[in-house]
């Protein structure tokens, strides 16, 4: 063979040579396959934390521990403060005095005044008491002196009806005597004329006649006499009833008038009672106090003289307290997603942390809480508000307690996680590409999976 042809024979095999693959190709193809079986593997077992941000700020739960106003309840001249601004303060202790400028209470010996009224009209309520007191023992007097002054002219009367009894039988004892004189005379008469009796006689039969006739007179006259007495005995007897009806009328209006006088006294005392209250309180309302244990977080009104009105802040107060909260602000797309008792994992501003969303177990510098309240209205703009508390069973192991109220402020920035159920980390990201929502049992959104029962009616109901 001739050098042109080997030299030509020789080219042919490097250009064949120069194509053949190689051993390395078939490393990283296997290299590619197990990485790609480990993605797989990865994406379906390999789980993730579904959760559902948002942003807020630090709170405080108790409604009687946030930041509050102190307020001038009176209008009023500042008169002096008594604290300076960040000063720590306990409950009930003196803030700033006030002068009051109403001119009913100017007066600064208004309650002494008003106290010796109550005084001197309890002296006159005294006083009617014991009149009506006395009244009440003279109508029980009188009462029985009726009680034996009526039985009284009641007999006197019985007496002169027995008296008039007495009168008639005596009239008719009366008339039979005279009666029997005058028989008497006529018999004597006849005799003295035939002169069988003696003038003597005669006369002495005139006069027992004269006697029987003048006593049958004082009898006729003894009647009326009595009738007479019976008649006043009965007008007595009504006298001593109206007298005394009228004696007990008049006691009792007595003691009408002595029981308005006190009701009256009584009422004037309520009322001063009432103005005496309310200079008390309108002058401690001058006395502003703080409502808690705390700390003064500014002034508003400075300056001696300055004039405020009533219901004027005239500083601010931040309780002492450990009762924190964090508000979260949430979208109308995930408000339905969360439940009361669900964990959070949060970020305070000021605080470096490192969250991973699907992995909450390796974030470092965040803090643990549980959903509290998810308001059930929305703010106006499809934002619902979640307020998240410490999470108290996290406390208990791992997990740091949020920071002191001396070093997490209410107002302080807040950004949480609100943890959802656990998925493989393939369905996380095929709900990301597709912007699906996060799932949910559906027992946590109050409702019930359909009956196998249900499934197969509406299957015959559509094959029909």
């Amino acid at each position: 063979m001739d050098k042109a042809a080997q030299r030509a024979e020789n080219r042919s095999y490097r250009s064949l040579k120069s194509v053949q693959s190689t051993g390395g190709f078939g490393v990283l193809a296997i290299i590619l396959m197990v990485l790609f079986a480990g993605l797989v593997v990865i994406l379906i077992y390999v789980p993730w934390q579904q959760s559902i941000s948002g942003a807020g700020k630090v709170i405080i739960f108790s409604p009687m521990h946030r930041p509050q106003n102190i307020e001038a309840q009176i209008p009023a001249r500042l008169h002096k403060w008594h604290v300076l601004d960040g000063q720590s303060v306990k409950e009930g202790q003196l803030i700033v005095e006030l002068s009051d400028m109403d001119s009913k209470f100017l007066d600064p010996e208004q309650v002494k005044k008003l106290n010796s009224q109550k005084n001197a009209l309890s002296g006159r309520r005294a006083a009617a008491q014991t009149r009506y007191k006395a009244l009440e023992t003279q109508i029980s007097s009188m009462k029985r002196s009726q009680g034996a002054a009526l039985p009284s002219a009641t007999e006197r009367s019985k007496q002169t009806s027995d008296r008039i009894w007495a009168a008639e039988q005596a009239l008719e004892a009366a008339r039979q005597q005279a009666v029997t004189t005058e028989l008497n005379l006529g018999r004597i008469k006849g005799l003295f004329e035939k002169g069988l009796r003696s003038k003597r006689d005669f006369e002495l039969a005139e006069l027992d006649h004269a006697r029987a006739l003048a006593e049958k007179q004082r009898a006729d006259a003894a009647i009326e006499i009595a009738k007479r007495d019976r008649t006043l005995a009965v007008l007595d007897q009504e006298k001593v009833g109206a007298d005394t009806d009228a004696a007990m009328n008049g006691v009792s209006a007595a003691m009408a008038s002595a029981q308005e006088t006190i009701e009256t006294t009584t009422s004037e005392i309520f009322k001063l009672e009432i103005e005496i209250k309310n200079a008390q309180n309108r002058f401690q309302q001058g006395i502003v106090k703080a409502p808690c244990a705390g700390r003064i977080v500014r002034l508003l009104k400075v300056g001696a003289g300055s004039t405020v009105d009533a219901g004027e802040v005239l500083a601010m107060i931040a309780p002492e307290t450990e009762d924190l909260a964090a508000e979260l602000t949430v979208s109308d797309n995930d408000a339905p997603l969360i439940a009361v008792g669900r964990p959070v994992r949060l970020q305070f501003a000021g605080w470096p942390a490192l969250q991973f969303a699907g992995w909450p177990s390796v974030a470092v510098g965040t803090f643990g809480g549980r959903v509290a309240v998810i308001d059930a209205c929305d703010d106006g703009q499809s934002n619902y508000r979640v307020i998240v508390r410490p999470d108290n069973e996290a406390r208990q192991g791992r997990d740091e307690p949020w920071p002191s109220s001396k070093f997490l402020r209410p107002g302080a920035e807040v950004t949480g996680w609100i943890m959802l159920d656990t998925v493989p980390v393939g369905f996380e990201l095929w709900r990301q590409f597709n912007a699906f929502p996060p799932t949910v049992k559906l027992e946590e959104l109050g409702l019930s999976k359909p009956s196998p029962d249900i499934g197969k009616s509406e299957k015959k109901r559509k094959s029909k």
